[in-house]
Order: C-alpha cells, then sequence, then structure tokens
C-alpha cells in the first residue's frame, strides 16, 4: 500500500512537472499570443479582479525582502496600470497568457525591461478587441523589428505564489502549478547545468539553447513570500 501510495503522489508531481515544462517552454518561445484560444463566455479578455486582490496575488509571487518595494500592476478595462512605482528595479504582476489563466510574477530589472512591455502590450491589444492571431503577427513583428527583446543577461523572475494557474498543454487545459523560480540563461543548454532536461530534475533549461532561454526551479511551498502585501494608497 505505501508502494502504491509513493507511486500515486510521484505520477502526480511528475504531470504538474511537464506541465511547468510545457509552460516555460511557451515563455521561452515567446509566444504567449499562441496560448490565447481559449475565450472566457466568448471573449479574449480576462475577467477583472477586485483590485486589492489582484494586488495581494500579484504580490505573493515575490519574496518578503522584494515585495515591499516592488512596482505593482493591476489589470483594468482597457489593460494593465500602474498603482505603484518600484524602488527596487522589481515589478509584480499577474499575467494571464490565457484568458482563464493567471500567473502572479515578480520580474527584476532585466525582466521588467524585456518581459514586461510585451505583457503590457498584449493586455492592450486584447482590450482593443483583437484576435490571438493579430495578437500573434503583432509580437512577432514587434521582435522582428527590435521593439520587444529577450533578456541580455542573467536574472531572476519570481513565481512564488501557490495560485498559480496556468496551461499545461495546448489545448487550453488550466491546473495548478507549485511555486517556482524562473532565471535567464540566454543560450544556456540543460548540458550546462548537468541536467537531463527532464521535468522532475531539481533544475532544468526551457528554450535552451536559444535567447530566451530560462532555468526553471520547481519549489515546495515558499514561507517566504508576501501574499497578504499591499502597496499604499491603492485603494480602486
Amino acid at each position: 500500500m505505501k508502494d502504491r501510495t509513493m507511486g500515486y503522489a510521484y505520477r502526480r508531481w511528475r504531470t504538474v512537472c511537464i506541465g511547468l515544462s510545457a509552460l516555460a517552454a511557451q515563455i521561452a518561445a515567446w509566444s504567449p499570443a499562441e496560448a490565447q484560444s481559449t475565450p472566457t463566455a466568448g471573449s479574449q479578455r480576462p475577467p477583472i479582479m477586485d483590485r486589492e486582490k489582484e494586488i495581494a496575488l500579484a504580490l505573493g509571487a515575490c519574496p518578503a525582502s522584494v515585495a515591499g518595494k516592488a512596482a505593482v500592476y493591476v489589470l483594468d478595462t482597457r489593460g494593465y496600470v500602474k498603482v505603484r512605482d518600484s524602488q527596487n528595479g522589481f515589478t509584480a504582476i499577474v499575467q494571464h497568457s490565457q484568458p482563464t489563466s493567471q500567473e502572479p510574477q515578480c520580474m527584476d530589472a532585466e525582466g521588467t525591461r524585456t518581459f514586461l512591455p510585451r505583457i503590457l502590450k498584449v493586455a492592450e491589444l486584447r482590450a482593443e478587441g483583437k484576435s490571438p492571431e493579430e495578437i500573434k503577427r503583432f509580437v512577432a513583428d514587434a521582435f522582428a523589428k527590435g521593439v520587444f527583446q529577450a533578456p541580455t543577461r542573467p536574472g531572476v523572475d519570481y513565481m512564488l505564489s501557490t495560485e498559480n494557474l496556468v496551461p499545461v498543454d495546448d489545448k487550453g487545459t488550466i491546473g495548478h502549478f507549485p511555486p517556482h523560480v524562473m532565471f535567464y540563461g540566454p543560450y544556456l543548454t540543460n548540458a550546462d547545468l548537468g541536467s537531463d532536461g527532464s521535468p522532475t530534475s531539481p533544475a532544468f533549461v526551457a528554450g535552451e539553447g536559444t535567447p530566451h532561454a530560462l532555468i526553471i526551479v520547481p519549489l515546495g511551498a515558499h514561507a517566504d513570500h508576501a501574499a497578504a502585501d499591499k502597496p499604499s494608497g491603492s485603494s480602486r
């Protein structure tokens, strides 16, 4: 019975890790618009959350040492709105790579420079009613012209929230994911880490060998995060 229970737990964790690998590969390939084909009640727009709840959710992705001075964005009907400026280079935001997903993240200065403009623009285009295909073309063109850029140095994007609801396949399935940390590793490979690339490894690389490569480190429940923190004066 013990072996059977352990086997079930392993299979469940492996499924979660495989989904995490798929999510990381989407991010590394810079193709969030490709994952926007599952509408919410016929709409491509994610639902607008209560502002205080969204702020807490975004900051829940951050370590406590970072959250207090990170910039914070919340989603409004016309796109994201900044409710607090950064004092440490970090930015907290709840991304929606699909309308029904929620991906709280806390990115450093390099992620703010490279990841954030794409996230903000995709939300703006969605609010304007652009189709997934139009958004995909816009993002691809923006990268080709250098308007959007991949990270050019190592850095970190914390996803320490316990409320990660992310795409787990290409059919629009949404699932829970454990807290994890993503490190930018331009052109890094799994061989560089001594990893076989398995999602059950302590760390693995998504998008290996490309400018968008990410080191993914799954974590257990993380006590040092700021789920309840919020910026002052942030009422809706």
